[in-house]
């Protein structure tokens, strides 16, 4: 009764302690690690190229706005000279010239177009 430990009234005796899992457990659970690690890193790598291609649209659309806003600031520039650009020269005789000629749905798109275009240059140098 030496080696018997008796805790809460009960008798424990040394030795094994739990069921010990069998090999083939092992290996199952084994390769069920890897497959889940195999898993993991192919989201992984479609999480980084859906991230990359997100910033390089992004950059794409940073350098076009760049663009756009130093077209802006020359044609500001130059009005500030007492010069009006021609491109903003062909933008008003055209919307005239359609105006007057055809009455038609696509003028009046066309014309609403040049004026949101214009209209929104302008307010973004004042703020």
């Amino acid at each position: 009764m030496d080696d018997n430990k008796i805790v809460a009234g009960k008798v424990k005796k040394p030795g094994k302690r739990g069921r010990k899992p069998a090999k083939i457990d092992l290996k199952a659970k084994l390769e069920r690690s890897r497959q889940s690690a195999r898993e993991c890193r192919a989201r992984k790598k479609l999480r980084y190229q859906y991230l990359e291609e997100l910033v390089s649209s992004k950059e794409r659309a940073i350098c076009a706005l760049r663009e756009e806003l130093e077209m802006y600031k020359q044609w500001c520039s130059a009005m500030d000279q007492g010069k009006i650009p021609s491109e903003i020269k062909a933008l008003l005789t055209g919307d005239d010239q359609k105006g007057s000629h055809d009455g038609s749905a696509k003028t009046s798109k066309s014309s609403k177009s040049s004026k949101n275009s214009g209209g929104g240059g302008g307010s973004n140098s004042q703020g």
